[in-house]
């Protein structure tokens, strides 16, 4: 890697917006996605291609580079153009043999044998049994260009056997947009077909479409459920257009009168914007892929269906083959409209095997959101070319809306099934504490008096689960009853250091300041019988926090107290090869040294500043694989045996983000704010998987990172890790 270089240029080459095509719409969502996530490092400019040389299209200022398909001197041409221009550093060609001049796309060739940049190349049509000429075109263009990026894994044994292909193979999924899950009720509502049964199917109209089977297949399904729509969205693909006209959605329409099913079948003929195309896939309750193509390897519209969460009914093409099984949806035959039929109703007719297909496809498909694809493309790259190590400057935007969401009158709400608050799980005081931390710092930022009556709720519901004799309980059922047979140290130590941080503040209202210093104060003594080292470190900077605000020698002595205890573990545990607390790491595991930093801060004991450093570097050791941040996961680590690497937790990176920026202020190193930029990372998916836990559409934070996939619900513990990081940055 390349420190402080300029950051390196992507060529991106394919078909691009205006021009309608599936191929331009993939190629502006994969270098959007990249610039929009790599910024600073990555840059994406475009290499539009043009059919017949005709351009009547008013580009965007990103399209640096236009190419006639039709002339085979241009390809060279442009290659030369391209060798010329120092900060492209890679391009990647989005393939299909329709855009490309020359039989079977062969004039790609003449660009491949003078470009000198390395080229990927990702081949969204790969088909097997292949004539001689193609497979002659196909063998060349692998020959010359460093990895084939294919989207199934189906293709790889085609490539292989059917093309004799050597060249590195590598399987990313088709992009889709992050939309947050849902029922179709919610979408149908506003499309004002909240009493309707809806299927769809969407994309540029031809024959090969398959559209006939499904409609034909329709009379026995509407026989049962009389309310059926069948929406067919999108315009007939200009190319088809300008050849056949609308031949083919002339027979279909024909079909649907004969049938009687004019009341049941409806078209959109235009061409979908993508906020258009989600909402009417949101609104679906099955969608339909009846291609009639088996060799088809890629169909953006099946993965975009299936990251809307719809359950699919789809023959048996190669994309389908891979992504589609019985938890996902049912796969039916070609040109059979009878089995159409029958797939339709087995999934209408069983509620509760619809909602398993919506919520598996809407979780297998997490892996696929575009911020992902982009995570999985700049990987490749980096095999190829120096991407610089700039650490991304363009963090995402507040978003509080799942905070809000989760938050009712009473507090904020442990769980959610997936975005979806689960009032069955009740409150904690752990959550309230972040919560109450968040609107905090959220009311310093923003001023918005909104936060304000946040604050007030999290301090309500502290106060309501405090005893006469200063304990404070965790647990608070739907019902409002507290549990009181289970008194937490680890949520004493939590809120202890919540309400220090709110005494500290000169921005509150005082009413608010002196509410949390009453229920400070009325817990205090509880802290002398405190042995639980997190529950000991949150309770110290609590104190450093009151401290701040109520200087005394009695708060010193007891931060002496406590700091003291934390040194006492470490030098009872530790040993060569293990600097550490306790003879294991669990979780939240940096506060042990942050509450060290803050005792050196109140105290300048330099054995404070020692233990703290120590620890912090050694769990540095312990948490990051070169430049990834790999936390410990909730099977814990024990000195003396193997660490297990999955179901990472949010908790986790968060605290450790906390601490790098305060060893930073401390150390005045700045090691310890790009280790916490890099942990900050791990939320948008640098981290093993290569998968984003945040939501930026919810707001939201998933709940952990498993072995395959990450944990689709996101509940408040998460959600405020996430969002106390992002606010810890500031404007980093």
């Amino acid at each position: 890697m390349v420190r402080g270089a300029d950051s390196a240029t992507i060529l991106f080459m394919g078909t691009y917006p205006p021009r309608e095509c599936g191929i331009a719409t993939f190629t502006k969502d994969l270098s959007t996605s990249i610039e929009k996530r790599f910024t600073p490092s990555l840059k994406s400019r475009i290499l539009a291609i043009n059919k017949n040389g005709i351009n009547i299209y008013n580009y965007p200022h990103e399209v640096i580079y236009q190419l006639s398909d039709t002339e085979q001197e241009d390809y060279i041409k442009i290659a030369e153009k391209i060798n010329e221009n120092k900060s492209i550093k890679l391009v990647s060609i989005q393939h299909e043999f329709g855009i490309f001049g020359g039989k079977y796309g062969s004039y790609l060739l003449d660009f491949l044998e003078h470009i000198k940049k390395p080229v990927i190349i990702t081949f969204h049509s790969v088909l097997p049994n292949p004539k001689p000429e193609l497979k002659e075109v196909v063998r060349k263009i692998a020959e010359k260009v460093k990895t084939i990026v294919i989207m199934n894994k189906l293709g790889i044994n085609i490539l292989r056997k059917d093309y004799d292909v050597k060249t590195d193979i590598k399987v990313i999924p088709h992009g889709i947009p992050s939309v947050s899950f849902q029922e179709p009720i919610v979408a149908k509502q506003k499309l004002d077909y909240d009493n309707k049964i809806i299927l769809s199917s969407f994309g540029m109209l031809s024959s090969g479409k398959g559209y006939e089977y499904a409609i034909e297949a329709l009379p026995k399904v509407v026989e049962k459920f009389p309310n059926l729509l069948y929406l067919i969205v999108g315009e007939t693909h200009p190319v088809v257009r300008k050849k056949e006209g609308e031949t083919y959605r002339n027979y279909l329409e024909k079909r649907i009168k004969e049938l009687g099913l004019q009341k049941n079948v409806r078209f959109y003929n235009k061409y979908l914007t993508l906020k258009e195309i989600l909402k009417f896939l949101t609104a679906s309750d099955i969608y339909i892929s009846p291609s009639k193509d088996p060799n088809q390897i890629t169909s953006g519209t099946l993965a975009y269906a299936m990251g809307c969460g719809r359950a699919i009914v789809s023959t048996p093409m190669l994309h389908a083959l891979d992504a589609v099984n019985d938890e996902r949806g049912l796969l039916v035959k070609f040109d059979d409209s009878n089995s159409f039929s029958e797939a339709i109703i087995k999934i209408l007719s069983d509620n509760k095997l619809k909602e398993n297909m919506e919520k598996n496809n809407y979780a297998f498909t997490r892996k696929m959101t575009w911020k992902n694809i982009a995570m999985a493309y700049k990987k490749l790259f980096e095999n190829h070319i120096q991407i610089p190590e700039i650490h991304e400057k363009i963090l995402p935007k507040i978003n509080t809306f799942h905070l809000k969401r989760l938050t009712d009158n009473f507090g904020i709400i442990q769980f959610a099934n997936y975005v979806k608050p689960d009032i069955e799980s009740g409150y904690t005081l752990d959550d309230n504490a972040r919560a109450l931390t968040a609107s905090v710092m959220l009311y310093n930022k923003t001023r918005n008096e909104d936060y304000l009556r946040f604050i007030k709720i999290y301090l309500d519901y502290i106060s309501y689960v405090q005893k006469d004799d200063g304990k404070i309980y965790n647990y608070v059922d739907k019902n409002k009853n507290i549990d009181f047979d289970n008194f937490s140290e680890e949520a004493y130590g939590r809120v202890m250091k919540a309400l220090g941080f709110v005494i500290m503040q000169q921005s509150l209202p005082k009413n608010l300041i002196k509410k949390a210093e009453d229920i400070f104060l009325k817990s205090l003594n509880i802290s002398n019988d405190i042995k639980y080292p997190r529950a000991v470190a949150s309770v110290l900077i609590g104190m450093y926090f009151y401290n701040k605000a109520r200087y005394s020698e009695k708060n010193m002595i007891l931060i002496r107290k406590l700091a003291d205890y934390l040194c006492s573990l470490f030098d009872k545990y530790s040993r060569d090869g293990w600097h550490w607390f306790e003879p294991y790491l669990t979780y939240s595991n940096s506060k042990l040294s942050e509450a060290l930093f803050y005792s050196y801060i109140s105290t300048q004991n330099r054995k404070y500043l020692e233990t703290a450093s120590l620890t912090l570097n050694f769990l540095i050791t312990k948490t990051f694989d070169k430049d990834l941040f790999v936390p410990i996961s909730n099977k814990w680590h024990y000195h003396d045996g193997e660490r297990s690497y999955y179901d990472q937790q949010p908790v986790e990176a968060g605290s450790m983000i906390s601490t790098l920026l305060l060893a930073h202020r401390v150390l005045n190193n700045n090691i310890y704010k790009r280790h916490a930029l890099k942990t900050f990372q791990w939320f948008l998916g640098a981290n093993m998987m290569s998968q984003a836990l945040y939501d930026d559409i919810s707001g939201g934070c998933h709940d952990g990172l498993g072995e395959k996939c990450v944990n689709m619900n996101q509940g408040a513990e998460s959600t405020l890790s996430y969002l106390l990081a992002r606010l810890s940055l500031g404007e980093f």
